[in-house]
Parts: structure tokens; sequence; C-alpha cells
């Protein structure tokens, strides 16, 4: 058993040390500090061909064989388990013949060099004061959702439509094609089907199933919707750049004192504090201001898993996110904020597995995508209820965000959540019909064509918001084909809400939240199917019922429950014992620039963090 032992602790080591030399270089190389593009895809071929080693793979079972013969103890035990874990990664990630390990390390290069390309493209719009800039996705949408002047949300959505047309003709259709080279390589129809099978643990006929009832469940609330709102507003207003306008502009805009920018750090961490939620004294750095170069989407990784090592000493996570935010932009502070809850949520969930190898803290196979964003989009779906907006949401004077401006938001966002989340859904179906196309069917054209085609029938619309070739997953290997983890996270989202709802009566600043959910979801890791955990905290396995019985509600019973939450939270008496801190070292960068970090105090790095954003961005609108 020594030597399983000593196996068992160097493949630990060996992982840790190829996995943040991948980690390193990718958040260098995404947050526009480094152009080592050659070099973070030599360490991605490396880590790649750690994790997918046939041989690695025959020596763990040998090493489980040989451990079924020896004396039941806890030793024996505790190795078993975490060599089982790493059986579930190499056997989720092999690649066991040489021609699937050549189309792997070439399609590495070409997402690499793509990636190198599109940090140089630039897109350009109209902003709020009528002046054309150079825009980041973020923005583009920002802008969309919040500016006035239909001319301007026009050049917004038309960037958008120019980055679908530079991604056809800059090797994205070539990357499908070595995708699906790469999956038939080993033995799957498609990349679709293969990351189906690999992330979820099923077909994808039975993805659809799933996904398939809830279009049903939610087809005629959207279509009720887009028929009411060309009804009101005119046609027009189904138009792409106007539709987000009409679902959040006005009510963003008058939200926007209550929500800033420079608060959105402090908030997040009172809140998440507040929550109980800890992060084990994880090393964590948040990078959150758009940059030119910078990877144009918010994500979360962790460089060091957390796990208990051989001796049984907690080795703390390292964990790095993003957000895209430009303060001195209408509704900034709220998308800051969204950011910050879910992928803060991601890093808790990341600092707080608590098993004896780093296999079963990372965010890829055999992690499940949807149990992935089940945490990080628990955490902000809080953003949504009214007790947290009249506990946070306060303008400069300290005034509190009042309720009819909570009322105006329901009647605004409520009608459009079988849209928004059909948003996710649409993705899927695009992504399916894309990898069942031949090469020779698929052109630009005729990817185009499938774009619009599922947008009509899953929007509505002739033309989404976000045009499908325009989302920044797409062009990455570990994001394409498992946006759906995104749908089927929020429905297990939903169900988790109404559990702690039916238990305690409220979610906001609720302490016993966050042990629950470090004791349920987050400490197995991957150890344990996202079914596994929802029947370990909630008593009931995956169920969509309760995310359609959300998207179908009326807005007036939205506001009638809205009224309770608040009567309730003002007669409520909260504890007085939250936990201190997060228990979280936290530095707030800008590329390789420190901002501030909490070293001294959390009250110092909000203070520090604000007094930059005032110096460095206008905040008058």
């Amino acid at each position: 058993m020594e030597q399983t032992r000593q196996f068992f602790h160097k493949l630990n080591q060996d992982y840790l040390a190829v996995h943040k030399t991948k980690e390193d270089l990718f958040w260098d190389t995404y947050m526009a500090i480094s152009d080592d593009h050659a070099g973070f895809a030599k360490a991605e071929q490396a880590y790649k061909a750690f994790i997918s080693n046939p041989a690695m793979l025959t020596a763990v079972r040998q090493h489980l064989a040989e451990l079924e013969t020896a004396p039941d103890n806890e030793d024996k035990r505790t190795l078993q388990h975490g060599l089982q874990g790493w059986l579930a990664l190499f056997e989720c990630n092999i690649v066991d013949n040489a021609a699937a390990s050549q189309h792997m390390n070439e399609l590495i290069d070409m997402e690499s060099a793509l990636f190198a390309k599109r940090q140089q493209y630039t897109m350009r719009h109209i902003n709020e004061q009528g002046q054309e800039e150079d825009a980041s996705l973020s923005m583009l949408a920002t802008n969309m959702n919040t500016n006035p002047n239909s001319v301007a949300r026009k050049t917004s959505h038309d960037a958008l439509m120019g980055l679908e047309k530079w991604v056809l003709d800059n090797g994205f259709l070539a990357i499908v094609k070595k995708r699906n080279d790469f999956a038939q390589a080993l033995g799957y129809r498609n990349y679709f089907d293969y990351k189906v099978r690999k992330n979820e643990q099923m077909s994808p006929e039975q993805l659809f199933e799933i996904l398939d009832d809830f279009e049903v469940q939610t087809r005629d609330a959207n279509l009720r919707t887009l028929t009411n709102l060309a009804r009101d507003k005119g046609e027009d207003a189904l138009l792409p750049y106007n539709l987000r306008f009409h679902m959040f502009g006005d009510v963003t805009r008058q939200m926007d004192p209550y929500l800033p920018f420079s608060k959105a750090v402090e908030r997040w961490v009172e809140s998440f504090r507040r929550l109980g939620i800890t992060y084990r004294d994880a090393l964590m750095q948040l990078d959150l201001m758009e940059r030119k170069g910078k990877y144009q989407n918010g994500f979360c990784h962790g460089p060091i898993p957390s796990f208990f090592d051989e001796k049984g000493q907690w080795v703390a996570a390292q964990i790095n996110f993003t957000a895209e935010g430009k303060p001195d932009q209408i509704g900034s502070g709220s998308r800051a904020l969204n950011t910050l809850f879910h992928e803060g949520g991601h890093a808790a969930h990341f600092a707080n597995v608590t098993q004896n190898s780093p296999c079963f803290s990372q965010e890829f196979p055999p992690t499940s995508m949807a149990y992935a964003e089940t945490q990080s989009m628990f955490c902000d779906s809080l953003l949504e209820d009214p007790d947290w907006l009249k506990r946070y949401a306060k303008d400069a004077n300290g005034n509190t965000i009042p309720d009819e401006l909570i009322k105006a938001r329901i009647a605004t966002s409520q009608p459009f959540l079988a849209f928004t989340e059909r948003s996710s859904l649409v993705v899927a179906y695009f992504e399916w019909a894309l990898y069942q196309m031949s090469d020779v069917e698929r052109t630009p054209a005729a990817v185009l064509a499938l774009a619009r085609a599922c947008e009509k029938r899953i929007l509505g619309v002739d033309v989404g918001p976000r045009p499908l070739l325009a989302i920044p997953h797409l062009l990455n290997q570990e994001a394409a084909a498992a946006y759906h983890g995104y749908l089927m996270a929020h429905m297990a989202v939903y169900q988790t809400r109404a559990y702690f709802e039916r238990k305690f009566g409220y979610l906001t600043d609720n302490p016993a939240i966050g042990p629950l959910l470090a004791q349920h979801y987050w400490g197995p890791g991957n150890g344990h199917t996202h079914n596994q955990t929802l029947l370990n905290l909630t008593g009931e396995g995956f169920s969509a019922r309760y995310l359609a019985e959300k998207c179908n509600q009326s807005v007036d019973e939205a506001w009638a429950h809205a009224q309770q939450t608040m009567a309730a939270a003002a007669a409520r008496h909260y504890p007085s014992d939250y936990p201190a801190s997060l228990n979280a070292r936290i530095r707030l960068v800008h590329g390789a620039e420190l901002i501030a970090d909490n070293q001294h105090s959390d009250a110092a790095m909000f203070s520090k963090f604000e007094e930059w954003i005032d110096r460095q961005y206008s905040t008058t609108h």
C-alpha cells in the first residue's frame, strides 16, 4: 500500500504543477498582460496530455486492483476514494488513439491562433454621449439595454452582427470541423455528442428530452410577451436592438444610482459574508474593468484547486475571476454586481471542495457544467430578490431603493423571463444542428441561416439581441457545446431556492445557507453527480418545474410575492453574529496593476477601490 500512497501523492503534485502552469498563462494571455499565445498553447497541450494519458489510466486501475486485497482500514478507504476520483477524470478525458491526439493538438493551436486574432479585432458603437468609441461585448450589451437613442443602440447590434461575420471568416468553421474530427476519432457522432456525454453523463437525446419539455412549457409565455410588446410599443419594439431596451432600459436607468459600480465589491463581500459563505483562506485575484485586448466575458478559473493533502493539511485554493466593467456607463454597476455574485459563487464552490485530491475541485470534466453553474447562478439569483434590494441598493445619500421602483422592475422583467431563459435554450439547438452538419453543408451562409432559423423558432424574433455567433463560449473548446449547462443550472437554482424558502422562509442574509451549500453542494466536488447533490440538500432529484413555474408567473403574482417578501424582511430580526469575514485574501487588480487588497481590512480595500474608480472614471452621466 505504500507504493500506492506514493503514486497517489505524486499524481496530485504532478497535476498541480501542470494545471497551475496552464492556468497562469491562461490568465496572463486572456487578461492581455502577456501575448505569449504560443506558450499558453504549449501549456494547454501539456495539461491535455496529462489528463488524457492512457498509461495513467492503466496505472490507476492497477493500484485500485491492488488495494482490493489490502486490509480494510481508513487509510485504504482514503486512497480508494482519491484514486476513484482520478479514475473518473482519466476515463472522462482519455484520448486513446494517435489520430485523436493529433486532432486535439491541432485544435489547441487553431483556437489559440483564433483567440490571438480576436484580441486584435475592434468593435465600435455610438455611446450615450453620441460619441463613437471602441466597445467590448459588455459595453455593447449595456448600450442596447439602456441607451434611449435607437440609432445608437443599432450601432451596438451592428457591431455584434459584424463579429458574427468576422468569426465565420477567420477560422471558426475549420475549428468546428476539427472538433468533429477529434470526437469521431474517439467513436462519437460529433463534438456535441462527445461533450454532452462527457460533461453531463447523458446522451444528446436525453438532454433534449429535458430541453424540449422546457421549450413547450415556456413557449406560450414567450409568444404572449412578444405579441403584447408589439401591440403596446409597435412592431419596431421586436427589432433586436430595441428588444432589450424595452425589457430593461428605463428601469435600469432609474436603478443606476442605487447600484453604483464603486460599491459593487463591498456589497458582494458583505452579502456573501452574511450568507455564511467563507473561502477557507483562498487567495482570490479579481480583474473587473474593461481593457483593450482583455477577454470579453467574465470567468472564474482556479490555478490551485482546494484539497486536503496526504498529511491531512489543507491546501487553500488560488482563484482568478474577471468582469468587463465600464464604471461610467449606465447599468455598469448592476452588471458588475451580477458578475461578482456569479463568479464569486464559482469561487466559493471551488474554494470549499474538501476531498483528498485536486481532481475533485476543478471546472472541467468530470465536473458537470450544470452542477458548476448551479453554484454561481444560485448566488447571482439573489440580486433579483426584493428583500436583497431593500437591504443593499442605496444611493450616494444612503436612500433605500423605493418600493415603486422594485414594482416597476418586476413589471418590466417578469414578462420576459421566458424569453431570457430561452436565450440560453436556443444555443443548444443551434450547436446540436451545427455539429450535425456535414463539412460540405457547413458554409458561412448556411451557418448564418441556421442561426437565424434557431432564433426565430426558439426566441420568436428574426434576429436575437445577442446573435448566436457573437457568443464567446462557442470559440473555446471547454465552453463549446455546453451552454445548455446554464439553463439546467437555472432549473436547479430555482429548485434550491424553493427548498430554502420552504425551510427558512427567506434567503437574503441568512447565515445558514452558506454552510448548507458547503456541506451538500461544494464539499463533495465532482465526487457526486449533480443529481446526487440536489438529493442530498433538497431531498428530490433534478426538476425543471420550479423554473418553468417562475417563467409562467404573472406580473401581479410576482409583485404580490415581492410585497410579502419585503414585509417579512422589514419585521425580521436578522442575526447579530454573522461571520467576521469571507476568510479570503482578496486582490483587486487592473491587468498588472494592484488597485487594492484586504491585507489590512476589507473596509480599507473597499475605500481604496472606490477612490481608484473615482480617479479613473467620471461618475457623472
